[in-house]
């Protein structure tokens, strides 16, 4: 795993915090989940802005073995659902040239 953080979190991210520790912390199980092989390189982006905070979790396609691991589906619907009550942006899918991506923008104006 690569893991880039930008910035520090403005005093007032409050739940926007939260959110993105989520963000990271289910797009990481999903990449153990659902990634071909051990040799799947995992990056995730972190960015502290005076506005939002924006995560990028990506995996790079590699390796040759997918593991089917069951779960309830919910992940990132629940994902969606948090980073729109705070008035964010979210994404998820697969990329062109293998793997997939999360990403999300969340307004760390939010200090509830």
């Amino acid at each position: 795993m690569k893991y880039t953080e930008e910035g520090s979190p403005p005093d007032t991210a409050g739940s926007a915090e939260v959110t993105t520790y989520r963000v990271v912390q289910e797009a990481l199980t999903n990449a153990l989940k659902h990634a071909h092989g051990s040799r799947t390189t995992v990056h995730v982006r972190v960015r502290h802005g005076a506005e939002d905070i924006t995560v990028e979790v990506s995996t790079d396609g590699s390796g040759s073995h997918a593991r089917i691991v069951g779960g309830s589906g919910r992940g990132l619907a629940g994902l969606r659902e948090r980073v729109d009550v705070l008035g964010g942006e979210f994404s998820a899918g697969a990329q062109a040239g293998g793997g997939f991506v999360v990403q999300a923008r969340i307004p760390a104006g939010s200090p509830s």
